[in-house]
């Protein structure tokens, strides 16, 4: 699985379903094992990689010791390992990690550590980017409460045999429910009808931003597989119209199933060619809320998806922010008077959010910024540093999350 990874060719999380089904023999145990570890190697790769230059034999079975090492110990598989190896092992286990250099240790590319390192206190920061997630969900305003939910999966963790757990409401997000990583909701009644929805919690908080009202226009500028598009939808209590607008047909197509399990009739998905297509510029001046989670380098999903360090290109950094401006002063064309618009993304680097939201302010004098303070009061006790609401994984235990709001007044 490691050989196919590390040849970058595409997604880690696609690469490895295409290898699973590619291996239909291997039990349920066994891919977990498998995708545990190979998550594990990539958290970990550039100190893995470190370690192994002392070892012998393929480079890809020695980043694979080390990641079943560290997920499954060594008991359950040690008879797999040659004689030099169990001895490898035993020496790179007396290593002090905290001896190697910062960018090793927390296994980051010089770029991004050296732009993680100017962030407040960033050892702590590294160091939650390479734990696993939980498993958050949420449930679907449309169709029940957290309590419910909650209730609901009380009931079914007291089943015979059942693999779900109770779970734990979030600290943050009125809807959210928080599971162990790996909780198998794919059978699970309450996810099939709809009830829950998969979502991380920080992306749960932008739906509180966006404040959407029934009756109103809004628009999902880069609505992904769409996971915001439907809270957002569920909130207007599928009355309005709601655009879930993205470049990718193969991202919104996607949001298909998960559109018929919500119960939502207000969203029309559409594939859009650019952020200047036609179909954009017909809504102009028209929409009461528009968001735009805009494509980003992704630096605050590590924890998820930690091979995206290994693939994102520095090079094409510039591209991206200029990327970035050009989607959102086409979003913001779409904002009616009074109207709000909220900038989003899953960075962690200033340069994509703050200095974006700067840039934006000194471009469209007919805008102003709204304190996200001012929004969220009464409705999360998440603490702000600012006028922005910005996330961590090691500060609020979310993926890494910033989002400026802004308002049209003329």
């Amino acid at each position: 699985m490691l050989g196919e990874i590390l040849q970058w060719s595409g997604p880690a999380d696609g690469v490895l379903s295409r290898w699973l089904r590619a291996h239909p023999k291997l039990g349920a145990r066994d891919r977990g094992e498998i995708a545990e570890a190979v998550y594990q190697t990539l958290r970990h790769l550039r100190r893995y990689r470190r370690y192994a230059e002392s070892g012998s034999g393929p480079a890809s079975r020695r980043l694979a010791v080390l990641g079943l090492a560290d997920t499954l110990g060594e008991g359950a598989w040690r008879s797999a390992l040659t004689g030099a190896e169990a001895e490898w092992l035993a020496h790179v286990g007396r290593l002090d990690a905290q001896s190697l250099p910062r960018a090793v240790r927390h296994s980051l590319p010089d770029w991004l550590d050296d732009a993680l390192g100017r962030l407040d206190e960033p050892e702590a920061l590294m160091a939650a980017l390479n734990q696993p997630a939980a498993l958050d969900i949420r449930a679907n305003p449309l169709k029940a409460d957290r309590d419910a939910v909650l209730e609901a999966l009380r009931a079914e963790a007291g089943q015979p045999g059942s693999r779900i757990p109770a779970g734990e409401p979030m600290p943050w997000s009125p809807w959210g429910i928080r599971l162990p990583a790996g909780t198998p909701l794919q059978r699970w009644e309450r996810f099939l009808d709809g009830t829950v929805e998969v979502q991380d919690e920080g992306s749960q908080l932008l739906a509180l931003l966006v404040g959407p009202k029934r009756g109103e226009m809004v628009i999902d500028f880069c609505a992904g597989a769409g996971g915001k598009t439907l809270l957002l939808g569920a909130l207007m209590r599928s009355s309005g119209r709601l655009y879930a607008f993205d470049v990718s047909a193969a991202r919104l197509a996607r949001l298909t199933p998960r559109l018929a399990r919500s119960g939502l009739s207000n969203v029309e998905p559409v594939v859009i060619a650019n952020e200047n297509d036609a179909r954009v510029k017909r809504l102009a001046g028209k929409a009461q809320r528009v968001l735009v989670d805009a494509p980003c380098t992704g630096t605050g999903t590590l924890r998820r998806n930690p091979d995206i360090k290994w693939r994102q290109n520095p090079a094409a950094l510039e591209s991206l922010h200029a990327l970035q401006a050009s989607i959102l002063a086409s979003a913001a064309r779409c904002v009616a008077p009074g109207g709000r618009l909220v900038y989003a993304t899953c960075s962690l680097l200033p340069e994509e959010n703050e200095r974006q939201a700067e840039a934006f302010l000194a471009a469209h004098p007919g805008f102003r910024a709204v304190p996200a303070g001012e929004i969220l009061a009464g409705r999360t006790g998440v603490p702000l540093d600012g006028p922005h609401l910005k996330l961590r994984p090691d500060r609020h235990g979310t993926d890494g999350f910033f989002a400026a709001v802004f308002e049209r007044t003329s």
